[in-house]
């Protein structure tokens, strides 16, 4: 894969604790672009739980299209709750987020990583973290958007 040759960006990542249990966490960071690509942002997402530590590199965030931060921003303006599962992925499908909603006003976002899904030998890990469907959602979303560096729309 490549190597951020450009240089990383300073902007701090974005972590998401678990409601319920707060070793159980994401972390969006090190984000970078290159000069080749104006149209996408390269970052690291790690997962963690007891006995878990997971991470991809290099995932990619499109300037166009339906982001991960667009996902989100939906998912926190239906605070009053859904029925079924919402999902999102990246395009090169090594990022997948679904979410549920949970009575009491929490929303469920399982964090899915899968590189190389088709490869023999692959591997993937999961870790779900619940926030308050109001305000935790709302600065979830914010600080998704600032972080990969996008416009609103």
């Amino acid at each position: 894969m490549s190597s951020p040759d450009d240089g990383t960006d300073n902007e701090p990542g974005v972590v998401i604790r678990c409601h319920d249990n707060s070793s159980v966490g994401v972390e969006l960071c090190e984000r970078y672009s290159h000069s080749l690509d104006e149209d996408a942002v390269y970052f690291a997402v790690e997962l963690r739980a007891p006995g878990l530590t997971a991470r991809v590199d290099d995932v990619v965030a499109w300037a166009w299209g339906s982001g991960l931060a667009l996902f989100l921003e939906a998912l926190a303006s239906d605070f009053r709750g859904w029925n079924g599962e919402r999902s999102w992925g990246s395009d090169d499908t090594d990022l997948a987020v679904s979410a549920v909603f949970r009575t009491g006003g929490y929303v469920g976002l399982t964090w899915t990583l899968c590189p190389w899904p088709a490869a023999s030998g692959g591997w993937a890990a999961s870790v779900t973290t619940w926030l308050e469907a109001g305000e935790q959602m709302t600065s979830l979303a914010a600080d998704v958007r600032r972080f990969l560096g996008e416009e609103r729309p």
